[in-house]
This record gives structure tokens, sequence and C-alpha cells, in this order.
């Protein structure tokens, strides 16, 4: 069967949504001889040795290179001299006043340059180009097509590693396959294709010599951070560590079988989430040079006007993204460690399509509950916690004085934060702790630099759509969530730190959460309700239930504190008229024997309620049931049995008071009562 191959006019883009699109023109077959010339049996074949050809082996790739100086020389030399044209031509500019005259012409220069270079470079020019806040839009419109718009290799060479992967040559595996590649990336370019079985797919082929160049550049590189961290004393970060990480990563990433695990492991954490999609894999079509997914059609999230013109939102879009990229962080710790604009897609159905899985990192649970309690602590400017955060997540040693940076991170971060949570974002988050890692021993983490990049990123995408978006404002409900459902210990030891401050219980922390929490689509009143309840019923939650319960009585003795018959009768009088939601209002309002703060409380349970009304799985016809059904449990009559003994030994105290304190003695509400309405106890007989 003939391969359908596309005709050779420049790639056209559809009109609409943005896509290239593969139009059949020919049916022209391609043989042996056209896949497989006569000048290519090595082309594609690494040089590198074979100890660390498929793996990164950093000791491995130093012994290598250090027996070819005059490689790596001449590499050093390739890289250094066009920046040092690049960096005097930007100065010629400025020097003359016609640096945005010039702006357009070197911002393509720097495209050429970063390609010229090779893919670790043309990696920083895609992180560069999510950026609209750090860099000017000529810059940025070049440096886009970075991420899929780069140079193309020989067809020939692709359609060979097809056959020696897969083989079979390109026409006894596809129905239909596009004769150029509809896009072209820093590792590999793209075909559109069909299957044998009618499914369109897209054909991923890897760059020829991939590892040579990338390996002699982290060679390079990794020698430069070891002379960096000897050198600069004040550079107290690993920076071979970091970018051992990244090379770790890298390395994966041009395995396209390891990119296929990725893909169907991501699918199982996150593709159950309804606008998530994700590509299926044709394993029988894939290997370590080849990898053959499913065609997904969509949009980039970057052509903002495309995106609307098909009527999606493209601000739920990157909230999408955003929640997703949270679930990956913090909850399963599996994420992508390169959400570029060239790898997410908004497809015609409004969901967001995940395209790329080759660089994928991890984070520990341990690491994971450090960020969400770094966040919480963050935001409620807790910055003693905060600064045990850093320790936890391995920013500071265990033995470093925190002494002076507690007030540190109050100077900064007041001001990052602002007036609330939705004026802080990463960037301004990530400035404020690079002002204090030269003054303070702060390091990075291997692990934190790729899950920055991925935030950042994203954070920058999300700009592009909404230049007020704040990634951290819509991550906090997420957040908040966390923290009142999640059973670990080390949340339920946050929570604890949260809402109690030198044994005091703060109620507008809890309404704070709350708020917050019911803005995540996960988040169920249902769910709530009996989680909390389990958990404080527990021998974990007995700190905060034995607190909560001192709060609870002190709030009731508030309400029944002066006579209740007055109140009651008030009440009754308008019972019937008023709904079951105001009746709490009237209750707090109407009793003037609480004290200010514990008028306070009240007015805090008031917004607590309603905040509860508005909450989702908040039914009032059900809620009855509900608290029938809740109240049975044996751990709701533990806390019940504590509430009505404190309740009780206060009603007790307070009668004994009545009957033996004097007339005399003063009343809080000016009234004193008569000594004929008093019980006096009769004088003990000698």
């Amino acid at each position: 069967m003939n391969v359908k191959q596309v005709s050779p006019n420049p790639q056209q883009l559809d009109s609409q949504t943005g896509n290239s699109y593969v139009e059949v023109t020919t049916d022209s077959p391609v043989t042996s001889t056209d896949v497989v010339p006569r000048h290519a049996t090595e082309i594609g074949h690494s040089s590198i040795e074979p100890e660390f050809a498929l793996r990164y082996e950093p000791e491995a790739i130093a012994a290598y290179y250090s027996r070819r100086p005059f490689q790596v020389i001449g590499r050093i030399f390739a890289v250094l001299l066009p920046c040092f044209s690049f960096a005097f031509g930007l100065w010629w500019d400025k020097q003359w006043g016609r640096s945005l005259k010039m702006q357009q012409r070197r911002a393509v220069q720097l495209r050429e340059l970063l390609t010229q270079l090779g893919p670790a470079y043309i990696k920083i020019g895609q992180a560069l180009s999510t950026r609209p806040d750090l860099v000017p839009p000529g810059y940025l419109e070049e440096l886009t097509q970075l991420q899929d718009q780069l140079p193309p290799f020989d067809n020939a060479i692709a359609y060979r590693f097809i056959q020696e992967e897969l083989g079979q040559t390109p026409e006894e595996i596809y129905a239909e396959l596009s004769a150029n590649p509809i896009a072209a990336a820093s590792l590999g370019q793209v075909y559109k294709g069909k299957l044998k079985t009618g499914e369109d797919v897209a054909v991923k082929v890897q760059r020829p010599d991939l590892r040579d160049r990338i390996t002699i550049d982290l060679y390079i590189i990794r020698r430069l951070a070891a002379w960096a961290n000897k050198t600069f004393k004040r550079i107290r970060s690993n920076l071979v560590d970091i970018l051992d990480e990244f090379g770790y990563r890298i390395f994966e990433e041009m395995d396209y079988v390891q990119e296929g695990e990725n893909a169907e492991r991501f699918t199982e954490y996150y593709g159950y989430l309804p606008d998530i999609y994700i590509p299926k894999i044709y394993w029988e079509y894939t290997q370590r040079r080849v990898l053959t997914m499913e065609w997904i059609t969509g949009t980039k999230l970057t052509q903002v006007e495309a995106i609307r013109a098909q009527g999606i939102d493209a601000q739920h879009i990157i909230e999408v993204g955003v929640q997703c990229s949270l679930r990956q962080l913090l909850e399963n710790g599996f994420f992508h460690a390169d959400p570029h604009p060239g790898n997410l897609l908004a497809t015609p159905d409004g969901k967001l399509a995940y395209l790329d899985f080759g660089m994928m990192s991890e984070i520990k649970p341990a690491q994971r509950y450090g960020l969400i309690e770094a966040i919480v602590h963050l935001v409620n400017r807790d910055f003693d916690s905060l600064a045990q955060d850093y320790v936890k997540l391995e920013f500071l040693t265990p033995d470093t004085d925190l002494t002076p940076i507690v007030p540190a991170f109050a100077k900064v971060f007041n001001a990052a934060l602002g007036a609330s949570v939705s004026e802080l974002n990463i960037k301004s988050i990530t400035d404020e702790l690079s002002n204090l890692m030269y003054e303070y021993p702060f390091r990075v983490p291997a692990y934190y630099a790729l899950i920055i990049r991925s935030l950042v990123t994203l954070e920058g995408i999300a700009i592009r759509i909404e230049p007020d978006f704040k990634v951290l404002s819509a991550a906090y409900p997420y957040v908040a969530k966390r923290l009142l459902i999640d059973p670990a210990p080390e949340l339920r030891a946050s929570l604890k730190d949260l809402l109690f401050k030198e044994g005091t219980f703060r109620w507008n922390r809890l309404e704070n959460l709350l708020r917050n929490a019911r803005g995540n689509q996960d988040y169920d009143f249902n769910i709530v309700l009996n989680q909390m309840i389990d958990f404080l019923s527990s021998e974990r939650g007995a700190f905060i239930r034995d607190r909560l319960v001192d709060e609870i009585v002190k709030s009731v003795d508030a309400v029944s504190r002066n006579t209740l018959h007055a109140v009651t009768s008030r009440l009754r009088d308008t019972f019937d008229r008023v709904p079951l939601g105001n009746r709490l209002a009237m209750a707090i309002h109407e009793t003037p024997g609480a004290s200010s703060e514990q008028q306070q409380t009240l007015e805090h349970i008031k917004r607590i309620w309603g905040i509860l009304q508005e909450t989702r799985g908040f039914d009032p016809a059900q809620l009855i049931p509900q608290l029938t059904q809740v109240l049975t449990k044996p751990e709701t009559q533990k806390i019940g049995q504590q509430l009505a003994s404190q309740l009780t030994q206060k009603a007790i105290a307070r009668l004994l008071r009545e009957l033996l304190i004097t007339p005399e003695d003063n009343y809080s509400n000016g009234y004193k009562p008569d000594a004929r309405d008093r019980l006096v106890l009769p004088p003990a007989k000698v």
C-alpha cells in the first residue's frame, strides 16, 4: 500500500484553530531506497561509548571528554564566539540609542543563535518564551518558534530511524504519513499519520546525533558549575547537583519508550479529571527513537484569540492547568517538568490536552507536604513556621540559626504579599528569595529547580492569557481543601498550627479556609463533614477536639448567659417568619451578656454558617438526616459527651453562684436582684 504524502508546499495553518494540518495530494510510493540512502548507513548513531549512551552517567561522560580536550575546546569556542558577537550587538545598539529600532532584528538573531547552539540552549529559549513579564514582545514572538517550529532534519534520516526501530518501512506500517514534519522541536520532529486500522496518529522521530551534542554541552556546563561552586563562596547551592538533575531528565526525554511509560502513568494519575485529555500510546509502533501516539486536534494556549473564537473560556483552561499542576506537585508527586505552550493544547471541546511526556520528575511525600505547609504559613504570614519549613525542604540545614532569618522573611514577604494573597505570584516569591540567598545560608535543592521551572513556565502561559492572573491565588483553594480533608499527620499538624495560637482557637483562620476551599471543584460539604468528624474523634485529633470543644462551650455559654426567656420569647414571635439561616444571626445580635471577644466568636460562627450554606453538597432539606446520621456515630457521641459534660459543669457553677453569692455583688448587666428574690441557704447548725 502506498503512503499518502503531503505536497512540499510550506506548512499551512488552520485559521480557526491555529493548528498545522495535512493536505494529501499525491499517492507516490516510498521505497526502501528512498528511505535508506546508501550514504546514511551511520547517520544518527551516537559516537558516545555504550556505558552512557542510554543513561546520564556524569562520571563516564567526564572520563570520555577528558581524553578529547580539542573537541571540548572547539565546542567552547563554537558557543562563546556567537554569544559574544550577539552581546556586542546589544551593547552597540544601546550606545547609539537604537535598541528599540533593532529589537526585531536582534530577536531573530537570538532565535537563530539558540537554534544553532543546539538542544540544551533551545530549552533555555523555550523557557524564556513563556515569560512576557521578563522578555520584550519582539523577542517573545521569535522565541515562541523554538517550541515547535525549528528547522527539521532530512526526511530520509527520519524514515531510516522508523525502519531501524520498528523493523518495517514507513509504508508497511502507516496507511498515510505526511511528507514533511508538521512540527520540529529541540529533540525530535513530528509527522501526522494514519494507521492501517484507521486511527490518526502523531509519529515523533528523534533528531540524529542528539546525545553527542547534549552530552558535550552538559559536560562543559557541569565543569563551569563546579568551578563556580569552588570560586564563589556565596553560591551555597550545589550547582552540579542541579545540573545533574536536569541531565538525568533530559536523557530520559531522549528515550521514547520512557516517554510512553510516563504518558501512561500520567493518565493513571490525572486522566480521570473531566477537563484533562491525555493521548493514547500505540506501543506496537513505539521504540527508543520513534513514538507513535494518538493525534490530538487543538490550539496552543498562547493563541488566545483563536481559542476564544471557538467559544472556549481561555481563563478556565489555564485554571484547569493550575489545578492539575497542583495535583502533580502536591498530591501524587509525579509532575510535568516542561509545560511550555508547544506541549499544551486547548481541544475543541474545551479540554486541556498534554502532548509531551519526555521531561517528567518526582517529588517525595515529605517535600510535597512541606510545600503545602510553606504555602499556608506564607499566606498567613507565620514566618517562624515558614523558616522551619525551609529546613524541612532542605533549603537550610538543621543547625542553621533561624533567629535573623525570621525577621528577614517578614520584611521581604510582607512587601511581596501586599494586601492579600491575590496580589502574590510565583515570580515575586522567587525574586524575594533570590535576595535572601546571598545574605543567609540558603541553598537550592536539586529537586526544587525543576519545580520552579514548571511553575514559572505555567505562570508565564497564564499571564499571556490573563495579565492579572495569579497562580497562588488560584492554588490556595486547593491547598485549603487539602488541609481540611487530607488525613496525613503532617497536614493535620499544619492545620493545628494554623487554627491555634498559644492555645486560642482562631476562628478567622477557619473561616478563611472554608471560604477558599469551597472554590475548589473537588470540595464537597458531605465529604468534609464526615472526614472532619472522623479526624476529630481520632487520637490524632485530640488536641484540636479538646480545644474546639472549649471554644464551643464558651460560645454556647455566652449565648445562654442572660435570661433565656427574654431571647426565646422574642424568637418565638418571629419563628415562623424567619428563615433557618437567619435565626443564628438573631441569637448572636440579641446576646447582651457576651463579652466583645465572645461576640466576635459568634460573628465568625455566623459567617461560617453562611459559607457552609454556599458550599457544594450543602442541602438544608437533607441537613437534619445528615446530622442524625453523624450524631449516631460513636465518635460524634464522644464529642457530644465532652460538650454536655462541660456545659453541665458551667450550668451547675452558675446555679451555685446565683444561690450563694451575696446580693451586694455586682452584675455585669447592671441589674441587682432584690434580696427577697434570692434563695439563701440556712445557717449551719453549731
